[in-house]
């Protein structure tokens, strides 16, 4: 009867044959992970006593390879480590360089307003940022920053003032 069938037709029929009877044998069939209960009058058969045989020789094995997959991942993470501290030392290194710049720069700085007039220095730290203005200030001598103070506007000399008074404070201003 198939014969009179057209060809794609009786294809399918066979398709589906055989996929109804892989699902029957699969679901008569234990998964992996299932133990299959023996009676007491059953007997093991070749394939158990050889699965039950290799099952520590298997359990090792995959106890070797995630031992190897856990060493792997250590010594990767070992190897970041080494970088970020070699990246570390570098950065402080950098920090070091430029803190010794910083404090020969700022030093300089203040020996530049130190020897000028109070007049054109006053002139000078009145257009600098209050703040940088205020940081030379305190490092001039007492007297020379109170004669180039003295040489401001009022309204510049003031602020000057005030922001060196909160920095030369012990307690937190805020």
């Amino acid at each position: 009867m198939t014969a009179a069938l057209p060809r794609s037709f009786a294809g399918r029929r066979l398709q589906a044959g055989v996929a109804a009877a892989v699902l029957m044998l699969a679901s008569s069939v234990p998964a992996a992970t299932e133990t299959i209960p023996l009676s007491s009058t059953q007997t093991p058969s070749e394939i158990e006593k050889f699965c039950t045989g290799i099952a520590d020789a298997a359990r090792d094995r995959r106890y070797s390879l995630q031992a190897m997959e856990l060493k792997k991942l250590k010594d990767d993470i070992d190897q970041r480590i080494k970088r970020l501290e070699q990246k570390r030392a570098e950065y402080e290194s950098w920090m070091k360089r430029r803190e010794v710049f910083l404090a020969q720069a700022e030093d300089g700085v203040v020996k530049i307003y130190a020897t000028m007039k109070p007049d054109a220095a006053a002139e000078r730290l009145a257009e600098l940022n209050v703040k940088l203005a205020a940081g030379i200030l305190m490092k001039l001598d007492s007297r020379k920053a109170g004669v180039i103070l003295n040489e401001m506007d009022s309204k510049a000399a003031a602020t000057l003032t005030g922001i060196m008074a909160s920095a030369a404070r012990r307690e937190d201003p805020s």
